[in-house]
């Protein structure tokens, strides 16, 4: 095996840890669970690193990169959904966001053409947040003990930042596919 390779296996190696965290928050055991999650987060920082540092990027990468942060969580919110720790339109908005972005990227590059998805400083705070608040409950889950208004606040902070990542999303992408579809008509 090749060492450029490496990134590509600690994400497929993420991508394994998603079933035993879905397991063990439905089994109640969410201080493993937030090992395992923990695990999940350092791997998905060191592949990134490994990629840009030693240019070991490839095309696989770049799918199995995001596929394994989305698995994660969407597993982890469905799941926390589930068993009540969130409420359901939290858990409903966080997937129709991703859901929106998707179909967008799908109509876009069958109009337009090649993606290049780019975050937004308002999606990077979204992600930050929802990784947060997932954090935030298996911490709770685990014993420690919080001030409810902080979950109340974070779980707002999430829903406010889903709706605005989402909306610009939308926005972006309708006004860079608005453009791509008058300069087809002038080709």
């Amino acid at each position: 095996m090749k060492a450029r390779y490496i990134p590509n296996l600690i994400c497929i190696l993420r991508i394994l840890l998603v079933p035993p965290v879905v397991i063990l928050m439905l089994g109640g055991d969410f201080a493993l669970a937030l090992l395992l999650f923990a695990i999940a987060g350092v791997s998905d920082g060191l592949d990134g690193y490994l990629a840009r540092r030693f240019d070991w990027r490839s095309r696989l990468g770049a799918i199995l990169d995001p596929l394994a942060d989305k698995l994660l969580m969407v597993s982890s919110y469905t799941t926390m959904g589930w068993l009540g720790l969130l409420p359901w339109w939290l858990v409903v908005l966080v997937l129709l966001r991703d859901v929106v972005i998707i179909g967008g990227a799908l109509i876009y590059h069958h109009l337009c053409g090649y993606v290049e998805m780019a975050p937004t400083l308002i999606s990077k705070a979204n992600t930050v947040l929802q990784i947060m608040l997932v954090l935030l409950v298996m911490i709770i889950q685990a014993g420690l003990s919080l001030p409810e208004f902080v979950l109340t606040l974070f779980i707002a902070a999430v829903a406010i930042t889903t709706l605005w990542s989402g909306i610009n999303y939308v926005w972006e992408w309708s006004r860079r596919a608005r453009h791509c579809s008058r300069g087809a008509q002038g080709a």
